[in-house]
């Protein structure tokens, strides 16, 4: 199977994003990709929540959902929308869902963001994620022809229970979509995607935003980048540095399986006491 990250810089118009992907999505079926992924809001990158409560849309009528879907439809491709900003969620609060989108442009997979970033990463750089959006409730595994891909978005990577029980429920592949900070991203965004991926004995997809994004309103974001294909023994296939673009990765499910058979920690779980 041949995979293609897709690396944006996203800002927070919606219908400008949508053209800047479909062209990406189009150029990476060109070249032979049976899988695009999309990095995490890959609609709108947007800091300012009343900006984002006039430009977000419910599910059934967002324009970039129905847009993607169409494209996947019309190259034959799966696609996973690494994620999408959504009004609809609980309390007034948006969602963050990820889609994978078969070939023929239905939904086979959502998975709405379990873990909130909520966090002070310096005294000029804080996240309050649940304050605009409401968390997920419900681990899921999409099994496209392929592969069984385990959905995951960002801040999930440092929760390694989910990964273990997405591997344990039959993952071979795990997806991390992700806006990462640059100063955590710098310390520990290839450390965690590795861990996570020799932990599992999976593949790790993780499309990326990168670079500063442009804000029609509100303070620009920035996000280190970095899109990394990781194999399930820990070695990093792809980094795709800071720049937008595509990157291509040739995945063999072989070496799952070999992996978990050298180090079959997944099977030797122990019941134990809590300290």
């Amino acid at each position: 199977m041949k995979a293609a990250l897709l690396q944006l810089t996203s800002s927070d118009d919606p219908e400008d994003n949508l053209a800047t992907t479909t062209a990406m999505v189009e150029e990476a079926a060109a070249r032979g990709a049976d899988l695009v992924l999309t990095p995490e809001v890959t609609n709108c990158v947007s800091q300012d929540r009343a900006h984002q409560t006039q430009v977000l849309r419910e599910e059934g009528v967002d324009a970039t959902l129905a847009g993607l879907r169409d494209t996947a439809r019309r190259l034959g491709v799966w696609l996973s929308i690494g994620s999408l900003a959504l009004k609809g969620g609980a309390d007034g609060r948006f969602v963050n869902r990820s889609f994978l989108i078969d070939p023929e442009g239905g939904i086979a997979a959502r998975y709405d963001k379990i873990h909130m970033f909520d966090v002070q990463v310096s005294e000029t750089e804080t996240y309050r994620e649940s304050a605009g959006y409401a968390p997920g409730d419900r681990a899921v595994i999409a099994r496209p022809p392929f592969a069984a891909l385990g959905l995951t978005i960002c801040y999930d990577v440092r929760f390694p229970h989910l990964f273990r029980a997405l591997a344990q429920a039959g993952a071979q592949v795990l997806l991390v979509p992700s806006a990462f900070s640059p100063v955590t991203g710098a310390a520990h965004w290839e450390t965690l995607l590795r861990a996570r991926a020799i932990e599992t004995g999976c593949y790790i997809l993780a499309a990326a935003q990168t670079g500063t994004h442009r804000a029609l309103a509100g303070k620009p974001r920035r996000t280190h980048g970095h899109a990394l294909a990781v194999s399930p023994w820990g070695e990093v296939l792809l980094d795709m540095g800071t720049a937008p673009g595509i990157g291509l990765v040739d995945l063999d499910l072989a070496e799952v399986a070999q992996a978990r058979q050298r180090i079959p920690s997944l099977t030797h779980d122990r019941a134990y006491e809590g300290p």
